[in-house]
């Protein structure tokens, strides 16, 4: 699949966060299992989180959360994805499982502890085309062009081999993230996208521009671009 996808575009951002919501209950309500959705960090997702929280009716007892990148503070910590993903959304729902990236030990052993988790979940040690890892992704857009923690520049982006990473280097913070391989094996891959400031990025970014990280992504499944007016250019 291209990683250009389809764009949907709306008002503003707060437009933006009650369609994202709305558009991961309606996947989740078609779903006939368990439903393994990948959840982003950072300013953009945080109104979708609030909404969905709120959604009613939604059958969490058959979705599994797991997170696509953070960075590696103590999960009480003001910057950690986990803490505003709970404070959001987990406080507010009972989901089948919570997946968490570790922040214990060093970056390296809680990249390989969370591989290890995913492999067990997946019930295999390599992905198979055809058989996703994630139900649905959601992820950002920076406007470096990052996405997850795959930051310009750095080893991670030529890491094939494993699923997650450290990414030690960046950022003022150690990261651990997704690997490309990870992020691929998704069925749904949802990008929120808020801004004017990253109207150029995810132009470029949707064209396949190899030089951002997010225009490197070989998806396997659909991709959607939701997207604020200022960001699409619209």
């Amino acid at each position: 699949m291209s990683i250009a996808g389809r764009v949907e575009t709306v008002k503003d951002l707060e437009t933006l966060s009650v369609q994202a919501a709305e558009l991961i209950a309606d996947h989740i309500r078609e779903s006939s299992g368990p439903y393994r959705l990948a959840l982003s960090g950072g300013n953009t997702p945080r109104g979708c989180y609030q909404h969905l929280a709120h959604l009613h009716q939604l059958p969490w007892e058959q979705v599994e959360i797991f997170q696509g990148d953070e960075r590696f503070v103590p999960p009480d910590n003001p910057d950690s994805n986990y803490r505003m993903i709970r404070d959001t959304l987990l406080k507010s729902i009972a989901p089948r499982g919570v997946f968490a990236m570790p922040t214990d030990g060093t970056p390296e052993q809680a990249a390989r502890a969370y591989e290890e988790m995913l492999r067990q979940q997946y019930g295999a040690s390599a992905l198979a085309p055809g058989r996703p890892l994630f139900d649905l992704q959601l992820l950002g857009l920076g406007e470096d062009g990052h996405t997850a923690s795959l930051i310009p520049g750095q080893p991670v982006l030529d890491n094939r081999a494993d699923w997650v990473a450290a990414v030690p280097q960046g950022r003022d913070e150690v990261r651990l993230t997704l690997t490309y391989p990870a992020l691929e094996s998704s069925r749904l891959i949802l990008f929120l996208v808020s801004g004017a400031a990253k109207r150029d990025v995810m132009a470029r970014a949707r064209a396949g521009d190899q030089m951002l990280p997010a225009g490197r992504l070989c998806p396997q499944g659909e991709v959607i671009w939701l997207a604020d007016r200022a960001a699409a250019g619209a």
